[in-house]
């Protein structure tokens, strides 16, 4: 059991290893050659500010409404446990101490125990009255934890709601991501989705144009005849003095033509050009994208190998073309190089050739844009068919947010492949508890030198014991955890998700989940069975359970050493950027050529939602757990929180590019993941009492989970559906404010390249990138069907190779 001494050690160390990490940055910031490491938003943004000084709404504009949100996680984690530390060590530590339990029991049932544990509940003696007093500080600190995160979730979804309605125009907010269309004998996807919204949503539906399409806002007549089950509209124009490329009328679904009547307009007949846009049909692209990630990897290597050559014309390089250069044939390498680049750009030509012209590479799913913001809120959140697993509609994410990898899943797929990810998570838990065990044995030198005396002359020097038991057990746990967020993101991968924002969002809310059962519930039963294994064995079996509620609030002493290497050092190493730092030169050395090759090899990195937030969610749970049983550990959080703000407030403004903007969407995950440590620390507490005999006092706290569920339900139907959905009220005034402001603004080259797979939009690479993008486009014509049902549907598709008559041509042949 670690000691006053052994704490003192562990902050000594991690105090130490937090300062030369910030004395590390302080030097190397300030050298010019660095500044695309530790400054790239100037790079990226043209700005340099003062950190501390950059007020919310700024930084809102700067960085985006996810990064604020986020360093709010941090505020309010201070927000709670300062008050908490305040009235917990003013409160809960004089009566804890002011007793000689542990003392006795170390005497009587060789109970492990040290200075640190008398300032914890074990310290209060068995059917005290004392206990009442943690029992009203927990209702306390309930309370008060209830009341900031209700604060918390009505500023952030107030946050949102004015983010979204201030936001710029973004693709997103007009489109909606269509999945699981069902097959069609006799047409293919791309005719299906026209037909299908231009029939269910035929004011609102975009779809291509040739030319400019034009909307004649006053017409005189119009006349529909009908044949038997055959329409026909004719439209009586009385001006052809304005010029249009094309006309194309939305119609009833069965009408099959219309003609036009040219006889002149009247006076004062408005013509407004419409907004336009498209859907777009989703490829499997997935092997032409690695085709290309291939070759950008050969000219990485031949240009590193041409600038070594630049260097040493005298030598040109060598390499066999076997297994990591170990055997093969020996080549030139730059012209090894070049004939892969050759051989590879042909298959991608190949390739491109396959997706455009194979059905197969077309999946059940489509981007369909909107006239409107209103028009994609009522499509995307509604269900469009009377089968629910059919035409399924959601917000489509933002571009620069869909994983594009994930669009070629077939949607029946997703089901097996999340029971497989469940499976596998759980027994990917389940056997993590091993090296947990482990570390755990290192986390009580007196637990091992019980059951290995030979090591006993080693770990008893005092230096080398109070390293053991005061930064060991915390940097190897945390040597553990490294490659857990990586296996964890792939299982999320593996689940189909579309976009990178949710992908995150996943693999963080299994990260919470192994983190509670490995690190907090593993780290207290295998710490606590270990330690206490002398007592087990000599205590019948109905004494164990009370063993084990003592032994419970002693961790607290593991749980500090982590928190100092993880929350203290760790932090500062985060502002270093040591690995960042290494690779921009590495690269800068080897691959730059031009200021394009500079910008390239600068990476600012992001957040990582998917392994910030966890973590600190687990300090979360440590100090609403430990507040009532073992308030020393609450100084060292707040001390986290407060350090990991100043860090990732300089990072986020300076540093971090953050790779999509979901508008705080997570926060419903982090208010929820509060109220379960809430809960968790509540259940913790009413175990222990029930060990402490205090048969009067501990029904009181069966109220509290109850009461915390509650308000957590009370908080989602409040909060939740403005992180969930859009307004419509909202999507209305933006979409009249717009109209307002920019009347003439067409929509249609902004949208139309806007969900194009990155590999068919132009680069570097090939110029036929930007045919293909234009290729998969749709236009606005007239698309003969070939359902029975009806014989001409109003759609646009290039895709189906028909096209709209122009004007002068209806106007040539529409005279009766």
């Amino acid at each position: 059991m670690a000691t006053l001494v052994d704490i003192a050690v562990s902050a000594a160390i991690n105090l130490l290893s937090a300062l030369i990490f910030l004395l590390a940055f302080a030097i190397l910031r300030i050298q010019p050659f660095n500044d695309r490491v530790y400054f790239p938003k100037w790079y990226l943004k043209g700005l340099r500010s003062k950190a501390l000084k950059m007020p919310e709404p700024e930084l809102i504009d700067h960085a985006g409404l996810d990064s604020a949100v986020y360093l709010r996680i941090y505020l309010m984690g201070l927000k709670i446990f300062v008050p908490i530390a305040f009235l917990a060590w003013a409160v809960l530590v004089p009566v804890n101490y002011t007793n000689d339990t542990l003392k006795i029991a170390q005497l009587v049932s060789n109970v492990t125990a040290s200075d640190i544990d008398k300032l914890s509940i074990s310290n209060v003696p068995l059917k005290s009255q004392r206990f009442w007093t943690h029992i009203v500080m927990a209702y306390a600190f309930t309370f008060w934890t209830c009341r900031v995160l209700l604060k918390e979730y009505e500023k952030v979804a107030s946050m949102r709601l004015q983010f979204l309605s201030a936001e710029g125009r973004r693709p997103d907010q007009f489109t909606v991501l269509v999945r699981n269309v069902p097959p069609d004998p006799d047409e293919s996807v791309s005719e299906l989705v026209e037909h299908f919204f231009l029939v269910n949503h035929p004011h609102h539906y975009l779809t291509h144009q040739n030319g400019h399409l034009f909307v004649l806002s006053l017409v005189y007549c119009v006349n529909i005849y009908c044949w038997g089950d055959l329409w026909e509209m004719v439209l009586d124009i009385k001006d052809t003095s304005y010029f249009l490329d094309e006309l194309s009328v939305a119609t009833h679904p069965s009408v099959s033509s219309f003609r036009l009547n040219s006889k002149g307009l009247g006076k004062g007949l408005v013509m407004e050009e419409a907004k336009c846009g498209s859907h777009m049909v989703v490829c499997n692209a997935n092997k032409l994208a690695s085709l290309v990630k291939k070759k950008k990897s050969k000219k990485n290597w031949r240009d590193y190998y041409q600038l070594k050559y630049d260097r040493n014309p005298l030598q040109r390089p060598l390499k066999k073309t076997g297994f990591l250069g170990l055997w093969g044939e020996k080549v030139d390498v730059i012209d090894h190089h070049t004939s892969e680049i050759e051989k590879l750009s042909e298959e991608i030509e190949e390739e491109r050739e396959r997706v455009l012209k194979d059905p197969k590479s077309i999946m059940p799913a489509a981007f369909v844009s909107f006239k409107t913001r209103w028009g994609a809120a009522v499509c995307a959140q509604t269900q469009q068919s009377r089968n629910p697993t059919l035409w399924l509609t959601e917000w489509a994410p933002e571009p620069r947010d869909v994983y594009w990898e994930n669009l070629s899943i077939p949607y029946m797929s997703l089901s097996v492949r999340r029971l497989i990810i469940v499976v596998a998570f759980f027994f990917l838990t389940i056997f993590f508890m091993i090296p947990i065990a482990s570390v755990q044995a290192l986390a009580s030198i007196e637990g091992i030198e019980k059951r290995a005396p030979f090591l006993k002359p080693v770990i008893e020097i005092k230096f080398i014991k109070s390293v053991i038991q005061g930064f060991l057990p915390g940097i190897a746990l945390k040597l553990f955890l490294i490659f857990l967020p990586t296996i964890l993101m792939i299982m999320s991968k593996f689940e189909g998700f579309l976009s990178i924002s949710s992908l995150e969002r996943r693999s963080a809310t299994r990260y919470y989940i192994f983190l509670i059962i490995n690190v907090f519930f593993g780290s207290i039963l295998t710490g606590a069975a270990f330690e206490q294994l002398n007592s087990f064995i000599k205590q019948s079996a109905n004494e164990i359970p009370k063993t084990i509620g003592v032994a419970v609030p002693l961790k607290a002493t593991f749980f500090i050493t982590y928190i100092m290497v993880d929350g203290w050092a760790g932090i500062a190493g985060e502002v270093l950027m040591l690995k960042p730092l290494i690779l921009y030169h590495l690269k800068n050395i080897f691959l730059v050529k031009t200021e394009k090759d500079r910008e390239e090899a600068m990476d600012p990195g992001s957040l990582g939602f998917n392994t910030g937030e966890p973590r600190i969610q687990l300090y979360f749970l440590l100090g609403l757990v430990y507040a009532t049983v073992t308030p020393i550990l609450l100084p060292f959080i707040i001390i986290f929180f407060a350090f990991a703000y100043v860090v990732f407030r300089h990072q986020i403004i300076n540093v971090y590019n953050q790779e999509y903007e979901s508008g705080a969407a997570f926060w419903p995950d982090v208010h929820g993941r509060v109220i379960t440590a809430l809960v968790i620390s509540q259940l913790a507490l009413l175990g222990l009492m029930s060990t402490k005999e205090a048969a009067q006092s501990a029904p009181f706290l069966i109220a509290l989970p109850v009461l915390t569920i509650w308000f957590h339900r009370f908080c989602q139907g409040r909060h939740k559906s403005a992180f969930v959905k859009y307004p419509l009220q909202e999507a209305m005034m933006k979409d009249t404010l717009e109209r307002a402001r920019d009347p003439n603004f067409n929509l249609k080259p902004y949208l139309q390249d806007a969900y194009i797979h990155p590999v068919f939009k132009g680069g570097d690479d090939d110029d036929e990138d930007d045919d293909l993008s234009k290729k998969l486009e749709s236009d606005s014509v007239l698309v003969p069907t070939k359902r029975q049902s009806r014989k001409n549907t109003p759609a646009p598709s290039r895709i189906s190779k028909a096209s709209s008559p122009s004007l002068s041509e209806v106007v040539k042949d529409g005279d009766p």
